[in-house]
């Protein structure tokens, strides 16, 4: 890049202490930043805002499904962006239209409401369109590519203390997206959905500021390295040559399909169960309070996995990973089905921990390991478009499942047949590298 520090008064070169630890600090920022296009955040708003704009739960839920499946397109492409322009731009239009786009929600209602006069129509096609096209700017900027700039920016600047740095920054990222409903829903109370969504993204045009200081794409751009040292030993034989695949070549490996379909199947399964778990709680005569407080111990479980997954992340093969969060969605899967019986809740806490766990540290730590970091924007927007896809069709199959059958059950059923697809295709997966 030739300004990489245009519009900043920061220098890493010139810092005190290696700088990729500042990286770490802001990206893990940016990654929490994202939250309002994430589905945690936005589910937060639903019941207000769909009633405000006088949609059905499953119109709503469409809208979301649409405008989520619309940026799975487009968000690959901004993966080649970020090969070519790199983290620090890339995250700072990400956060400024995400901004934009919270500022357009919070006055959806009135705009819906011209549009209805204007083109003289009274029908809730108007506010699922508005609502379809604002859900794709929110998921693209926020779940796709402020997401995947910030995590990429920071395996950038670690090699051989990438899983413990990603470890480090999975904790914080853990403990905030768990916890932001809780304050999202404060604000809410206190202000309303509309001003909530204002402060939102006045929070992001001040955050896209430090993006533009304090964000670098990588340690080499400043004559830097990786970690910030070169070992002793290393000094002494020739360095281990990373080999940089492109997207065409990755695609042409078995390792880039399964890892990519397995994440895809994390985010698929807990996309569905997180938003209708009061209703599948529910269908087992299970309480309200008994369905949210199952997240604690998922919490608890993921957390503890994903540090311990990330330290040992620069000493195993990452095939292991795979086989584990195969394993782990079995149970999971299992525990849909056996639900209505006392060890399907085990079994439903124990998998959804483990792929909880696993999913930060196989999402950052195994694609720079595998294909290296020249061209990590466009395999991981690849990879992203997977994930978001998968997210998409998620709560609507599983309602589906429920309103026909009448249980959730049969979600496993078919879960369950994907897994052992995987499972069958993953016994000859190997690190291209």
């Amino acid at each position: 890049m030739t300004h990489p520090n245009k519009f900043s008064f920061i220098n890493p070169k010139k810092f005190p202490f290696y700088y990729g630890y500042v990286v770490l600090l802001i990206g893990s920022i940016g990654v929490l930043a994202s939250i309002p296009g994430q589905t945690v955040g936005v589910s937060v708003f639903t019941d207000p805002v769909k009633d405000a704009l006088g949609l059905t739960r499953n119109q709503f839920s469409n809208a979301y499904m649409l405008g989520t499946l619309l940026s799975a397109f487009f968000v690959a492409r901004a993966g080649v962006l970020f090969d070519k322009y790199g983290a620090r731009y890339v995250a700072f239009f990400a956060t400024v239209f995400l901004g934009l786009a919270l500022l357009l929600f919070s006055v959806s209602a009135e705009m819906s409401a011209w549009l209805k006069s204007v083109l003289h129509l009274n029908t809730w096609g108007v506010p699922f369109v508005l609502i379809t096209v604002l859900f794709f700017f929110t998921r693209f900027c926020g779940q796709g590519v402020l997401t995947m700039a910030s995590r990429n920016m920071i395996m950038m600047w670690f090699d051989k203390n990438r899983g413990k740095v990603n470890s480090i920054s999975s904790i914080g990222v853990s403990l905030g997206f768990s916890s932001s409903p809780i304050f999202i829903n404060a604000i809410i109370d206190d202000h309303g959905w509309e001003i909530s969504w204002q402060i939102l993204a006045l929070c992001l045009f001040i955050f896209s500021l430090f993006v533009l200081q304090f964000y670098r794409n990588k340690p080499e751009d400043f004559s830097l390295v990786p970690d910030g040292f070169v070992k002793q030993d290393e000094t002494k034989k020739e360095i281990r040559v990373e080999r940089n695949f492109t997207l065409v070549e990755a695609k042409k490996t078995r390792a880039f399909w399964m890892i990519g379909l397995t994440l895809a199947f994390n985010s698929f399964f807990i996309t569905g169960f997180t938003f209708h778990v009061v209703s599948i709680f529910g269908s087992q005569d299970y309480s309200k309070s008994e369905a949210i407080a199952i997240f604690l111990p998922i919490s608890i479980i993921a957390i503890t996995v994903s540090t311990i997954g990330n330290i040992l992340s620069d000493y195993v093969h990452h095939k292991i990973y795979l086989y584990v969060m195969l394993t782990s969605g079995v149970l999971a899967s299992s525990g849909l089905l056996f639900l209505s019986q006392g060890f399907g809740i085990y079994l439903l806490i124990i998998g959804l921990g483990i792929l909880t766990g696993l999913f930060a540290v196989v999402n950052a730590v195994t694609w720079p390991r595998y294909y290296g970091r020249k061209y990590l924007g466009s395999i991981t927007g690849k990879v992203m478009s997977f994930l978001v896809i998968a997210s998409a069709i998620a709560p609507s199959l599983f309602s589906y499942c429920f309103s026909t059958f009448g249980t959730y059950k049969y979600i496993g059923y078919i879960t369950l047949c994907y897994l052992l697809f995987l499972i069958i295709g993953s016994l000859k997966v190997k690190n291209p590298q």
